[in-house]
């Protein structure tokens, strides 16, 4: 337990709210899509697929009720957790504290942040270091999180966590499957994504109606592409969009001349392109003249 008068190694911010002392337990909320995972061997694996290798940095989302958190200080790292749910910050910021005492490795180990990861300007975070993100993210927005991240990858060097088991293995997927996708080019084209293991409901509060899968991605050592990497996404998407077509008939709105549309390529449908052949077709697409 902390001295008297000792001052706490932890931050809270939340705009024109005080610190105050919570110490009734976090209720998960439906509306934020909160499932908060009690088994203590899985957050401990969560918390290792992290290599820390070139950073020190790592942001957790939907920190919740800590279990994750815990294990992730525990490996001498400086933490920002960030919630939506003001009663899991000040819990975070209490409780947690004095139920574990010793998690905490120096003054600037734990930062907790009420705050929306989607609209949060990260220009204030780490003071533009690197950094990665991990967490057992709610899942009705854990797409919307990967996007994010990838606007962000120029900072992020690896990112893990906890989906649902549908979404992990979509991100992780390869060509020539039907659940191969957007999410599966666009995350591979800058990372290496693998798939880790599967966990079941019955070991999260309240338990969810799906499976759930944990994922890591590695950013790729060169992952400037060789291509107009806006293009890309907008190629990617509008591909996805139509899967069923083929690139001749999806790619219409691009008003690609004559000429290019004659390639090969325009033949095959998005699920047949491998993360390389997107690349090759946005580079034709920007060489093109009318």
């Amino acid at each position: 337990m902390p001295k008297k008068g000792k001052q706490r190694n932890v931050f809270y911010e939340k705009k024109g709210t005080k610190n105050r002392r919570g110490d009734s337990p976090v209720q998960a909320k439906k509306h934020l899509g909160q499932h908060f995972l009690k088994d203590q061997d899985i957050a401990k694996k969560i918390a290792g697929t992290l290599s820390l290798k070139g950073y020190t940095n790592v942001l957790e989302i939907g920190p919740g009720t800590g279990v994750l958190t815990k294990y992730l200080l525990l490996r001498g790292i400086h933490l920002v957790a960030m919630d939506l749910d003001e009663e899991s910050i000040v819990y975070l910021n209490h409780s947690f504290l004095l139920e574990h005492p010793k998690v905490l490795k120096n003054d600037e180990s734990l930062r907790v942040i009420e705050a929306d990861f989607l609209t949060f300007d990260f220009s204030k975070l780490f003071f533009d270091q690197q950094f990665a993100i991990t967490g057992n993210f709610p899942y009705n927005i854990s797409t919307q999180i990967v996007f994010k991240m990838l606007d962000l990858r120029e900072r992020i060097p690896e990112f893990s966590g906890m989906f649902q088991k549908e979404v992990a293995q979509r991100i992780c997927e390869k060509e020539g499957t039907k659940t191969y996708g957007i999410l599966s080019v666009l995350v591979q084209a800058f990372y290496d994504a693998e798939y880790l293991f599967t966990v079941h409901p019955q070991v999260f509060d309240p338990p969810p109606k799906v499976q759930s899968g944990v994922l890591r991605l590695t950013r790729k050592k060169d992952f400037h592409l060789d291509c107009d990497e806006q293009l890309l996404f907008k190629v990617v998407k509008a591909a996805f969009n139509q899967r069923r077509k083929t690139l001749r008939n999806s790619l219409k709105t691009f008003n690609l001349s004559d000429n290019l549309k004659e390639d090969a390529i325009f033949d095959r449908r998005p699920e047949q392109m491998a993360v390389a052949d997107f690349i090759a077709l946005t580079k034709k697409i920007s060489n093109d003249s009318i």
